[in-house]
């Protein structure tokens, strides 16, 4: 069983560095860098946890023509992850630049530039069907401006697919088994609600509306909740929260493979709230392994 991983992909970088003192500049500190680490961010954090969790899986993702996409797939190669990086020359690779001083962070700095791209709509269509779980991983960087093409062509192929959103209309998902939003994003659609009663009730009606198989709400440390149809609640399993940078992705992504491996929704959705729970006890994006995931867990099933 085989993973396939669709959207924005992004580096992250960390500049760590000593803070000592103020600019005479301006009001602002002064960090003496002393070393960078680059991990892969969004989409390509997401086949790094697959890949991590012991799940074969290809990437697919627009990148500039530049060091950081040389930079990335570094990454992705020290995880045996197939890479189909597409360089559209109109664009840089995305980045995020997290200045960090005193193990905290001081400033990020984003360099990113939306550019629909159709090559990886083609890339993407010739390999679906060699693949059994379909994961888009959405950022609004412009990569899946196609994604309801790609969503009707996997289904028509019978395959699994999953989505991680970044849009207020959910009938571009439409057809998809699992849309996975976060509290921000559903309480932006919405316009919030006073009960859980309430919250279903408009969630089931984006579920039925968009014609999604169901919703995956994460809540940060309020766990996350299933809705098919019912509501399904799933406390966090977080001991200590750290860094909640890419928790989201290693829910998508710990879903995916437990489902490859014959997990029905709700079992996969259980096991990838511990995954998550392991996520954000660690600095930065971080590749949750097979042996965390088990730790975690502690013998739960």
């Amino acid at each position: 069983m085989t993973i396939l991983v669709i959207g924005d992909v992004m580096l992250d970088r960390y500049w760590h560095g000593d803070v000592h003192r103020l600019s005479q500049e301006a009001p602002v500190p002064v960090v003496k860098m002393l070393r960078e680490e680059c991990r892969a961010g969004a989409a390509a954090n997401v086949a790094m946890n697959c890949a991590s969790l012991g799940a074969e899986v290809t990437l697919i993702g627009v990148t500039g023509n530049d060091e950081s996409e040389r930079l990335l797939r570094k990454c992705l190669l020290s995880h045996s992850i197939t890479a189909y990086l597409i360089p559209n020359p109109n664009i840089d690779t995305t980045q995020k630049i997290r200045v960090i001083g005193r193990n905290q962070q001081i400033t990020r700095i984003d360099i990113e530039k939306h550019a629909a791209y159709p090559a990886l709509t083609a890339a993407a269509l010739v390999r679906i069907d060699a693949h059994d779980v379909i994961v888009f991983s959405d950022y609004g960087k412009g990569a899946l401006t196609d994604v309801g093409q790609l969503i009707h062509y996997a289904k028509q192929a019978g395959k699994t697919v999953l989505v991680d959103p970044k849009n207020h209309d959910y009938s571009r998902y439409a057809g998809a088994d699992l849309v996975k939003p976060n509290l921000d994003e559903i309480r932006e659609m919405t316009g919030g609600w006073s009960t859980e009663e309430q919250l279903e009730a408009k969630v089931e009606k984006i579920r039925q509306d968009a014609n999604i198989g169901a919703i995956l709400l994460t809540r940060g440390p309020g766990g996350m909740t299933l809705y098919d149809g019912g509501r399904h609640h799933i406390p966090s399993k977080a001991k200590e929260v750290y860094d909640v940078t890419g928790a989201g992705d290693t829910v998508m992504a710990a879903t995916a493979v437990m489902l490859t491996r014959g997990m029905d929704l709700r079992a996969a959705a259980t096991v990838a709230n511990y995954a998550a729970g392991v996520a954000v006890a660690r600095f930065g994006t971080h590749a949750v392994t097979s042996a965390e995931l088990s730790e975690a867990m502690d013998g739960t099933h």
